[in-house]
């Protein structure tokens, strides 16, 4: 097939003109011709399979490019890939150097001095022996016969020429892997050395420089992501959704909360989850603190613990949530806007987060959400004894007068705008009853 607007066309009658009508075809027929039958016309040389008689072949090099090329970048594997076709370009370049060196021992006469390919009588030790020549040659290693006439200086000087060439671009292309492979994890994984290098210079100890570093390590062991914002950044948000969804969507299923919700809904939602990583015996959260993000649980375990750090309260497993006490208004709520509990990670947890201006867009669409939410809420400070019955009954009472009031107003707002309504219609009439008769007046004038 072939790419028409990015999209592949298939259609063979399409494909078979757009082929003949381009310069490709007539290069692919040049390379196909059987050229060796010129060896059976008068006057040629009896020699079969010369290899001048079949230089057409490689005329397919453009299409030996362009298939190395498609198969790079559809490869799952680019960096084998790119590794395996230099590790081929090797063999094929040290393949034809130790042809010419055949060919010029043969014209020199095999066996004739040290330098040349003995006259072996089997084909492949000749082969071979060529073989290894141009190894030697080509890798600069030396161990050579010396040479004995002008001709053998100037291919061992070519060679020696042609193997810094392939040194440069053998050191180049191994480089070129290895930083591509380093880009590539730079992409995914924050890099340790940094961190590492600050504590140490700030004296910190040991043992915090390597929980951080069992943290990157768990990161790139688990096949953790926290960067995933940064890989989808320059995706369109459609794409962004769909590549999240596929992702996260089975983990975000589990969460009770969202379990009724629609597809698109949480297809939307995926966008604003950050995925995070704490390590064993972090907190997660202090209670006191300032709330300003909820999680959910998508695997580990996390402790309820008391004000010493150890005693367990409970335990919270996957598809559970927290936080969301302090970004949500409860009404009688005496911790305000603070963290009501001590959230402590009991091996490594991976968890959604979502911030407080997020979780203020989604509980502003999706009413039966927030109700939800501070329902939970309510029975849990109920429990702590952190819900003033009374502040909250104060609180819906006044709601209740405000919703009045606000009733009241807009009554009064519409009366208004109806008596304006009504003021400026008898105005407009006014207006035109004076034209009128002025009109007339002025007719009798």
């Amino acid at each position: 097939g072939f790419l028409e607007d990015g999209i592949l066309v298939q259609d063979v009658s399409r494909t078979r003109r757009r082929y003949l009508g381009s310069w490709t075809f007539s290069w692919d027929v040049l390379a196909v011709l059987p050229t060796e039958l010129l060896c059976l016309l008068p006057g040629v040389p009896r020699v079969p399979g010369v290899p001048a008689a079949r230089a057409n072949r490689c005329l397919r090099v453009p299409r030996l490019f362009e298939a190395f090329d498609r198969c790079e970048t559809r490869t799952g594997w680019p960096n084998v890939f790119r590794m395996a076709k230099l590790m081929l370009y090797l063999l094929l370049g040290i393949h034809w150097h130790s042809c010419l060196y055949f060919a010029l021992s043969t014209h020199l006469g095999l066996g004739t001095d040290p330098w040349v390919c003995p006259s072996f009588s089997r084909l492949l030790r000749r082969y071979l022996h060529s073989f290894y020549f141009s190894t030697l040659v080509l890798a600069t290693v030396g161990d050579t016969p010396a040479p004995q006439r002008e001709e053998e200086f100037l291919f061992v000087t070519a060679g020696f020429l042609l193997a810094v060439l392939g040194f440069a671009t053998i050191t180049g292309n191994i480089s070129t892997v290895i930083v591509n492979l380093s880009a590539a994890d730079a992409a995914f994984y924050p890099d340790a050395g940094p961190v590492r290098r600050y504590l140490r210079a700030r004296g910190v100890g040991g043992r915090l420089v390597g929980r951080v570093v069992r943290w990157h390590q768990h990161l790139r062991e688990q096949r953790k992501l926290p960067a995933e914002r940064e890989v989808l950044q320059h995706l369109p948000r459609g794409l962004q959704a769909e590549v999240a969804a596929s992702v996260h969507l089975a983990a975000l299923r589990r969460v009770g909360l969202f379990r009724s919700w629609e597809h698109g809904v949480l297809r939307q939602l995926v966008l604003r989850l950050r995925p995070q990583v704490f390590g064993p015996g972090e907190f997660v959260c202090r209670r006191g603190d300032v709330g300003r993000e909820m999680y959910f649980i998508r695997e580990g375990r996390l402790a309820v613990v008391a004000e010493d750090g150890v005693t367990q309260l409970a335990v919270l497993g996957e598809g559970l949530y927290f936080g969301e006490i302090s970004l949500i208004n409860i009404k009688g709520n005496t911790a305000g806007n603070r963290r009501t509990a001590n959230i402590l990670s009991i091996g490594y947890s991976d968890l959604f987060c979502l911030g407080k201006e997020d979780l203020a867009e989604v509980l502003a669409e999706f009413p039966c959400a927030r109700a939800a939410m501070e329902a939970k809420g309510r029975e849990l400070l109920l429990r702590m004894g952190r819900l003033d019955t009374g502040a909250e009954a104060a609180a819906m009472a006044a709601e209740a007068e405000a919703e009045r009031r606000l009733r009241g107003l807009e009554e009064a707002l519409e009366g208004l705008q109806t008596r304006a309504a009504r003021l400026l219609a008898q105005l407009e009439a006014s207006a035109l009853r004076a034209a009128l008769r002025v009109q007339r007046l002025e007719g009798r004038l």
